[in-house]
């Protein structure tokens, strides 16, 4: 079975991130630790199951990012990962722009 995005190279990233679980409503503060066109990985000790639909918010040097996403894998040591389902045209652009400068440094 073949991904329905092709991988993407994650980088490492650390910002603070607020997941809601939609259908719970339920809001966490938690941090990336990497990031990618497509998604990212949070840590945390109490990772949300495979499947959840979540709203997805992470600040960054004065920028919000926004989308809706979904939790594609749950560890219970290790956090979980989140692919963006849906992206606005602004925070695009300021995905976009992380991706950039994250390059940028290596």
């Amino acid at each position: 079975m073949q991904p329905k995005h092709p991988r993407a190279r994650r980088m490492p990233f650390v910002a603070p991130i607020e997941l809601t679980d939609v259908s719970s409503e339920i809001q966490r503060m938690e941090r990336t630790s990497d990031l990618s066109f497509y998604g990212c990985h949070i840590n945390t000790l109490e990772p949300l199951p495979a499947g959840t639909k979540v709203w997805i918010r992470i600040e960054h040097e004065g920028a919000n990012f926004v989308a809706w996403g979904k939790v594609v894998f749950s560890s219970p040591r290790s956090g979980m990962g989140a692919v963006f389902t849906k992206i606005e045209p602004n925070s695009q652009a300021i995905l976009e722009k992380w991706i950039a400068q994250l390059r940028a440094r290596k």
